[in-house]
């Protein structure tokens, strides 16, 4: 199934104009929570090509719905429901119910990157294997650099 193309700017613009608005009833930590998770996003603008940054973004997102809940739930208001809490409370749970979307799209913009899912101790890691290292197991064999490049073994070093 192919998604259709987001860009990343439109999905932080539409985050940050619904939070901003839900923290006219919810502060504190909603705000911290969200904002600094809009700061990852910005560093995923940034940086277009990095898979850190997407997949920071993109499991900050999913914490974010988790936490979300939790402060709805408790914060909502219950007395008192002016027209300004019925919208600010309203903006707050729209944004609620768009991230699991914008979490479908962003992993989709994480696997355009050269992401891949890979969970090691429940994160997502790395796609490639970046270390300049060999593994034991492997089975190229690795050139001696002290051989001398005629191959008569060992070049005399002298200090």
């Amino acid at each position: 199934m192919e998604l259709p193309a987001v860009n990343l700017k439109a999905i932080l613009l539409v985050h940050w104009l619904l939070t901003t608005w839900g923290c006219i009833v919810f502060s504190g930590p909603y705000a911290w929570a969200n904002f600094s998770i809009l700061a990852l996003g910005v560093w995923a603008v940034a940086q277009r090509d990095s898979v850190d940054a997407i997949s920071m973004f993109l499991g900050g997102l999913m914490a974010t719905i988790f936490l979300d809940i939790v402060h709805i739930s408790i914060f909502y208001p219950q007395k008192d429901l002016s027209d300004t809490k019925r919208f600010g409370s309203g903006m707050a749970i729209l944004s609620l119910l768009l991230k699991p979307l914008s979490c479908c799209l962003i992993y989709h913009m994480y696997r355009e990157r050269g992401g891949e899912l890979q969970l090691q101790a429940g994160f997502f890691g790395p796609a490639r294997e970046r270390s300049a290292y060999q593994t034991i197991d492997s089975s190229e064999v690795p050139t001696d650099p002290f051989a001398s490049p005629e191959g008569r073994g060992p070049v005399a070093q002298g200090y």
